[in-house]
């Protein structure tokens, strides 16, 4: 549990700083994404909790 409250705090830090240091890009992206298709968004997410799966599998292979 301790894990997981500190990915999601890590995942707003790094948000957080990029909506501060570039609010117009992060705005432009934003409204390219919601103007994306659904089957888009859908592969995207799916491809990106994979990523995430693999990275926190690798980093904690090579912790222990």
């Amino acid at each position: 549990m301790r894990d997981l409250v500190a990915a999601l705090g890590l995942a707003l830090a790094v948000e957080g700083i990029l909506l501060a240091s570039f609010p117009d890009a992060m705005k432009r992206a934003m409204m390219e994404a919601a103007a994306s298709p659904r089957d888009r968004m859908r592969l995207v997410g799916i491809a990106s909790a994979v990523i995430g799966v693999l990275a926190i599998w690798t980093a904690r292979r090579l912790a222990s």
